[in-house]
């Protein structure tokens, strides 16, 4: 008799992460430097494009990474954001702050320009890693709860040498009414 995993013909989209948190790492830099990349390009800043770009790369590493890894994206986002600010307040200072801002400066501008994408991304990226963790718990235990269930019992209440009576002749009357003798 097939078990439940063996019922189930596909893993669904919740079940198919299965890189490993290296290379869901490696993979979400390389991402981060094409949208940077693709903004200076088009904008000469940081704006929409690597905004929502970020948006789906946190949904996608959430759905990408293998459920023992769950922890690295995680707190990934927040620091992929970190550092693509600390490299562009190194290297290209005006894209994220002004001209004449400092190196710490421009990386708390940086993120605070950027708080609302990382946000949104992050909040997403967490959801997607519970409903994965969730499924995940629900297709490992059994589908039905009488495998581990002990063996339904009939529990008597009361003692034995209570006894209820009712007079006889007279109308049936309500529990409440019955005289009780010990």
């Amino acid at each position: 008799m097939p078990t439940y995993r063996e019922e189930v013909s596909a893993p669904t989209l919740w079940e198919e992460g299965q890189w490993s948190g290296r290379r869901v790492t490696r993979f979400s830099m390389l991402i981060a430097v094409v949208l940077v990349t693709a903004d200076l390009v088009a904008t000469g800043r940081l704006e929409r494009i690597f905004d929502s770009g970020f948006v789906v790369l946190c949904v996608g590493m959430a759905l990408a990474i293998r459920p023992r890894d769950f922890f690295r994206v995680g707190v990934l986002p927040p620091m992929l954001l970190l550092g693509t600010c600390v490299v562009l307040a190194l290297g290209h200072r005006t894209a994220i702050a002004g001209s004449d801002d400092g190196l710490v400066q421009s990386v708390i501008s940086g993120l605070a320009h950027h708080s609302g994408p990382l946000l949104a991304g992050y909040a997403l990226a967490l959801l997607v890693l519970g409903v994965r963790a969730r499924v995940a718990r629900r297709r490992t235990r059994p589908h039905s709860n009488r495998v581990g269930s002990p063996a339904p019992y009939l529990l008597i209440s009361g003692n034995p040498e209570v006894k209820s009576t009712t007079v006889v002749g007279s109308e049936p009357a309500s529990p409440s009414m019955t005289a009780s003798s010990t």
